[in-house]
């Protein structure tokens, strides 16, 4: 029998998961996705609110598994998260941000989640996962590069044409055809196999090795992809490239439900055990909180920050989007961690300066500041849960 302890302990911690749900909903994963599609006058922003909800949700639900279990139990060595740590972590980490909210300062969510859970870890007496630590850093620093130079490179290539402007759109469906046949959903796998991706799921349709099933299978989606993009773009270039950026959003905002999600319920899976939830219920509570946030919140900050991209223009826009859209998706693979934020930026920076160098608007001392804010969010989340964890459970014991 649960003791009645334990569920208040996990109904402390639930409260501010929700809350971290309904923040990052609210904010960059919510607003940032659809937010090209509005300045290009593609979608309305309340319908985009609504959208970005569902499909943050349906993210979440579907690819969230792998972050979740990372923040839960990857990011310490030798030592399970009690519930006293897990709920410690949690609200200082809504607490930061909160914080950072009401006070108009830049808190990374990722950055303080991160940081909470590796702090009460440390605390415990647990040891560095440097493993894990390698792939945090190495995804979080070659993130600026890796999709700011993608998305220069998109932008030069679609502003100079050495192709037809149309025939590198239909190439650029095929290359997000390819990537969407080829990443996993949890509920195509079997056993204890995982999850599996589209190809690999629909390559038992053909005859052969799987691997040629495989192959086959991703030409023919990018190949679908191309298509549908081309017959889009017989009624002109500028409605065909408003429906890319609307899938793009779409697929922007799935990514960031299934890499976000585990932000906010990470934490939980230390106690989930002991009240009996399995982590697809906390999957759907996170992705409940994520909607909450989009359709509350995100409305707001979209009309905001649609007037940033609309200066960018569709091409560049559609340039930053798909490499946030395969950087997401490398997080959700790879069960790590990532601010949204570093990536949208970075995309924003990177399509900005194909223009004219003049890296899309954004000035070298506010990202110098938000560069700052997310070394301090991580730093000082560390600290502070350190702290909080000591300072508690000397009192308590």
């Amino acid at each position: 029998m649960v003791e009645i302890a334990t569920i208040g302990t996990f109904l402390v911690a639930a409260v501010a998961s929700l809350f971290m749900a309904w923040a990052i909903g609210a904010g960059s994963s919510g607003s940032t996705p659809f937010a090209p599609a509005v300045g290009a006058n593609a979608i309305s922003v309340m319908r985009a609110g609504f959208l970005v909800g569902i499909l943050g949700f349906t993210g979440a639900v579907l690819q969230g598994a792998n972050v979740s279990e990372a923040v839960g139990a990857d990011l310490i060595d030798g030592v399970t998260l009690s519930p006293m740590a897990a709920t410690i972590a949690l609200v200082i980490a809504a607490g930061l941000v909160a914080t950072g909210v009401f006070a108009g300062y830049p808190i990374a969510t990722a950055f303080t989640v991160t940081g909470a859970v590796i702090g009460v870890g440390f605390a415990m007496g647990g040891d560095p996962a440097w493993a894990k630590y390698t792939e945090i850093a190495t995804l979080w620093l070659l993130t600026p590069f890796v999709g700011g130079g993608l998305a220069y490179g998109i932008a030069r290539l679609l502003r100079a044409e050495p192709i037809a402007e149309k025939y590198l759109i239909i190439i650029l469906a095929a290359f997000v055809g390819v990537l969407v046949a080829n990443i996993e959903f949890a509920v195509l796998g079997s056993g204890d196999a995982g999850g599996a991706s589209i190809a690999e799921a629909s390559s038992g349709w053909l005859p052969g090795p799987e691997i040629v099933g495989v192959v086959v299978m991703t030409a023919l989606i990018g190949a679908l992809w191309a298509a549908a993009i081309a017959l889009d773009l017989r009624h002109g270039i500028e409605r065909g490239e408003r429906h890319f950026l609307l899938v793009l959003g779409g697929l922007v905002a799935f990514s960031a439900g299934g890499s976000q999600v585990g932000l906010a319920v990470g934490p939980l899976i230390p106690l989930s055990g002991d009240v009996g939830l399995p982590l697809i219920a906390l999957l759907v509570g996170g992705g409940f909180g994520l909607l909450l946030g989009s359709w509350t919140g995100a409305p707001r900050m979209i009309k905001a920050i649609s007037q940033d991209y609309s200066s960018l223009g569709p091409r560049r826009s559609i340039a930053a989007l798909i490499p946030s859209f395969i950087i997401a998706q490398t997080a959700v693979l790879y069960g790590i961690p990532v601010s949204f934020n570093e990536i949208i930026v970075s995309a924003i920076i990177g399509s900005g300066y194909a223009a004219a160098g003049s890296g899309g608007g954004v000035s070298a001392r506010k990202m110098g500041y938000t560069v700052l804010a997310w070394v301090l969010s991580l730093a000082g989340s560390i600290v502070v849960s350190y702290v909080g964890f000591v300072a508690f459970d000397t009192l308590l014991f």
